[in-house]
């Protein structure tokens, strides 16, 4: 089994399944590792810009 610390009370939590801590009751943060997940951030935001652009060029081609 492996150890996760609890970020608020930093308690060792050793289930692996666990979304809150059982301490605290605090959210852990584990996010998942989906491409949406890792799309977050102020460093992908000209993702987002691309795709809204693209979106809007592809409607104006339909009309």
């Amino acid at each position: 089994m492996s150890e996760i610390i609890c970020p608020h009370c930093k308690n060792p939590i050793y289930d692996e399944d666990v979304l809150l801590c059982h301490f605290c009751g605090k959210s852990l943060a584990r996010t998942s590792g989906g491409v949406f997940g890792k799309m977050r951030g102020p460093g992908m935001n000209w993702v987002w810009i691309i795709l809204a652009l693209m979106i809007f060029v592809v409607l104006l081609l339909s009309i």
